[in-house]
């Protein structure tokens, strides 16, 4: 077996802590969201909209932060490529709740189905896992539990897309209505469908360091 060199500078796996973290405040903004557009009218969701936006510039920064690292580091704790590719998942994951949250604000949505909620609870719990999952890169330990709640919350996700979707076909909404809230709900997807790309990054990055 090649030896590998490992180094001890932990700046790689804070970082990759930091951009969960930001995933668990815009999971928690969504929530809020949530909350507004069940009665507390359109300037809260105005002023939603501006913390998620502050939020996903946050989340950029550490990105970039990164970025700048890997670039200037010659030995990196795991393979550079998957630096780039997991960073950028996780980014993927805010840019998705941050346009989830300005389309609902641009297109004045006062109240969101209520399997919405639902889907908000997936990315919850699927944000407070990868928060308390990225500082297990650094021992490589205890990581396939992850993968595979992840991989289960992905599916619950899935089955409540779709009955939200058969619902708004149902003949409940009016046709506008039914395009701007399906809009929002598929973000919501794929929100959670690029926490699934996140879990398939650290499976990649555990199986070539085992």
């Amino acid at each position: 077996m090649p030896l590998r060199l490992r180094p001890n500078d932990p700046t790689f796996y804070d970082l990759f802590t930091e951009s969960a973290n930001h995933l668990v405040d815009g999971a928690r903004i969504l929530a809020e969201l949530l909350g507004s557009t069940a009665g507390s009218g359109l300037a809260a969701s105005h002023q939603i909209a501006a913390q998620m936006k502050d939020a996903e510039h946050a989340a950029d920064e550490t990105t970039h932060s990164i970025i700048r690292r890997v670039n200037s580091t010659f030995v990196t704790p795991f393979d550079r490529e998957d630096i780039y590719r997991l960073a950028s998942d996780l980014d993927d994951v805010m840019d998705f709740m941050e346009e989830a949250v300005d389309t609902v604000h641009l297109f004045n949505l006062e109240k969101l189905p209520e399997e919405v909620a639902e889907q908000i609870e997936v990315l919850q719990r699927a944000a407070q896992l990868t928060a308390e999952t990225m500082p297990r890169l650094r021992t490589m330990k205890d990581l396939a539990e992850y993968w595979i709640e992840i991989n289960r919350l992905e599916n619950t996700g899935d089955a409540v897309h779709r009955r939200i979707i058969a619902k708004l076909f149902s003949g409940e909404y009016d046709a506008l209505t039914v395009m701007k809230l399906k809009t929002v709900v598929d973000l919501l997807e794929a929100a959670i469908d690029a926490f699934e790309h996140v879990a398939n990054t650290v499976e990649q990055i555990a199986v070539k360091e085992s």
